[in-house]
């Protein structure tokens, strides 16, 4: 891809907006107690954010004043990856920081988390309300026997319970765990066998769709099956009575009970996030009360500009890192508003519907959200009110070039568009929204703070302008402490170290251009490699996906034994439309006049469906593995597919190849 830089920017943001944000205020501050630099603007920012890391970090923890109950002895004991030892001697809790818009008086009163559902009714929960039931659960769980260190697991919806029972054992020092309840018994089972938890959250049911789906049936399953189990709460969403055994949730959440918080170390375990699980087990990734703590301050209080003025909207399930990163809003005394329900229902403009009746501010969503609004002729300004939006984030996989324009012409010309890009593995951003800024288009705007983002060739040189390997190079406080039953910590360093000894590599391909802003090409370990030209899949996908005709792809490149490179198309076309030889022209044309003549397919071939992970990302590499002949159970771990009958198409392909 070619530099942007000649380009004009889709948008900039005006002196008042730059002089107002959180981050011009804090390079000031900075400057004058830290000794960043008062001049330069956000680039002379993260230089001096990755150069003097400890000194950026101890800067953050102060601006945003962080309460250490015992003061630590230096900022970064130990630099190596992995094994970062950040704040040795402190000790700290993250819900106690998530509570402490309650102790204000002028605030008690206004809404913590707004929640709303399918029927578009906002429900309020005020600050001193929240604070109240996070007191009495804490105290409850304490009573249950839940100690420090101990898990406690949910499968729940984006409800406020979710948010308290994540409160209440971050206050008690336990380690939080969730799934949503979209997932089968097997893909919760696999990650919660893990962790073995003590308590179990979980609902009776969910709406979805318009839909009510029961899941007592599944919870008995949870509930035979983790024989570590002490106690399971039952939430009523669907109003069933609690099973035998199980304490219904209102009994523990009545008192009017302080909250006590735990004083635990910095590195004490906070919750446990899982990979998407494509091949076998899905990592359980332990992240730290204080680093994640740390990290979500800076992402949330200075990238996202978050203040107690605002309200904070992201559409997200409770199995993936975006709703834990939601919760940490309560940080910076901001509004949450939790949704619970479709994206789409009852029609595809649902998320702007509900934007505009939270008053939301920042309105998250996926990428695929926006293309499918474009695709549908939704028009947000026109319809809704959405006065109130400074900035529409996107995550989950790269916006493509027509979002960005869609979102200017559509929602409003004077937009912050922040395409973000980071991983559950850090439970936060690696690059993404900075709102002093310019935009420009297929661009996330620059690496964040405090993270030494770079582009490198396979024997570690750093590129500009050219398509390198996504590495970090300096520890970030939120990477993973651990990963569960690593016990010699080989699977963690596996996943990120064994390509260059020392460097995080993530497994994506990005391009840093020579402004400073990311362009992400999709993951290297899926990357179309033809003829020596490397491609992300999300290049073809935006490329295919503009075509009426087509609802989604997928694209796979195989390297073959005989030295061959076989590249198909697989598309799952829209409703009423038919793959004959006028729409494989059109197909063909599209990505060799938009993207390259090498990257062509060598076969369109249809599909019933494009197979998912339980988070909503394409399964490239375990259809890449069946594709070369893998069987299907090596291939794929079926627990964290979101529809394993699309799989068997694959392997039968494979078959009728060979």
């Amino acid at each position: 891809m070619s530099s942007a830089a000649n380009t004009a920017p889709l948008w900039q943001p005006d002196a008042d907006r730059i002089a107002a944000a959180a981050v011009t205020r804090f390079q000031s501050w900075a400057a004058e107690r830290y000794g960043a630099p008062a001049e330069g603007g956000y680039a002379a920012l993260h230089r001096w954010s990755v150069d003097e890391l400890d000194t950026f970090w101890k800067a953050v923890a102060d601006w945003f004043d962080v309460r250490f109950s015992t003061p630590y002895e230096t900022v970064l004991a130990s630099r190596s990856m992995p094994g970062a030892r950040w704040f040795p001697g402190a000790t700290l809790n993250y819900a106690e920081h998530a509570l402490r818009t309650a102790e204000d008086p002028s605030r008690a009163d206004d809404p913590a988390l707004l929640h709303v559902d399918e029927t578009h009714q906002p429900t309020p929960v005020t600050w001193s309300e929240l604070r109240r039931q996070v007191g009495s659960l804490a105290a409850e769980l304490r009573a249950l026997g839940v100690r420090p260190g101990d898990r406690v697991s949910g499968y729940l919806p984006n409800i406020p319970q979710a948010t308290i029972a994540l409160l209440a054992t971050a206050a008690v020092g336990g380690v939080w765990t969730s799934c949503a309840p979209d997932f089968g018994a097997r893909s919760v089972l696999d990650r919660f066998q893990q962790v073995e938890p003590v308590v179990l959250f979980a609902v009776d049911g969910y709406r979805y769709g318009g839909k009510e789906h029961n899941r007592t049936d599944t919870v008995a399953e949870l509930r035979r099956e983790l024989p570590t189990l002490r106690a399971v709460v039952h939430i009523p969403l669907v109003g069933t009575e609690a099973p035998e055994g199980a304490v219904d949730w209102s009994a523990l959440t009545s008192a009017d009970t302080e909250p006590v918080f735990e004083q635990v170390p910095f590195e004490h375990p906070l919750w446990v996030l899982y990979s998407s699980g494509t091949t076998g087990l899905p990592k359980a990734i332990v992240q730290s009360q204080g680093g994640i703590l740390l990290e979500h301050f800076k992402q949330i209080g200075l990238h996202c500009d978050l203040g107690p003025q605002d309200r904070f909207f992201w559409y997200t399930s409770t199995g993936w890192m975006m709703w834990n990163f939601l919760v940490s809003g309560l940080l910076t005394g901001t509004t949450v508003v939790l949704y619970d329900g479709s994206p789409g229902y009852p029609e595809t403009g649902a998320q702007w519907r509900v934007a505009e009746l939270t008053g939301a501010t920042l309105f998250g969503t996926s990428a695929a959200y926006v293309m499918a609004c474009a695709k549908a002729e939704v028009h947000p300004a026109r319809d809704y009110d959405l006065s109130r939006i400074k900035c529409v984030a996107t995550t989950g996989s790269p916006l493509p070039p027509d979002g960005f324009r869609w979102l200017h012409d559509e929602v409003a010309s004077d937009l912050w568009i922040a395409s973000v890009s980071g991983g559950t593995d850090v439970c936060s951003c690696f690059a993404g929204a900075v709102p002093t800024l310019p935009v420009h288009i297929g661009e996330l705007q620059a690496a964040c703070l405090g993270t030494d983002l770079q582009a490198w060739d396979p024997q570690g040189k750093p590129l500009t302008n050219e398509v390198g390997e996504l590495v970090v190079t300096n520890p970030m406080p939120s990477m993973p402490v651990h990963f569960w039953n690593d016990p010699d910590g080989s699977r963690y360093h596996d996943s990120y170290f064994d390509t260059y000894p020392g460097v995080w590599r993530h497994g994506d391909w990005i391009t840093i251009t020579d402004h400073g802003s990311v362009i992400i090409h999709g993951r290297s370990d899926s990357t179309l490699n033809r003829q020596g030209v490397r491609m992300g899949s999300a290049d073809i996908y935006e490329v295919v996906e503009r075509l009426p005709e087509i609802r989604e792809s997928l694209v796979i490149g195989l390297e073959e034994p005989d030295g061959g490179y076989w590249m198909p198309l697989f598309v799952h076309l829209a409703e009423g439309a038919t793959l004959d030889d006028t729409l494989r022209t059109r197909i063909k044309q599209a990505i060799r006049t938009e993207l390259s003549p090498r990257h062509v397919p060598d076969e369109i071939i249809e599909v019933h469906g494009v197979p998912h992970t339980l988070t909503g990302k394409r399964i490239e590499v375990p259809v890449k593995r069946l594709l070369q002949g893998t069987p299907l159970a090596k291939a794929v771990n079926p627990g964290s597919v979101d529809n394993l009958d699309l799989l068997s198409f694959y392997e039968s392909l494979a078959r009728t190849r060979r």
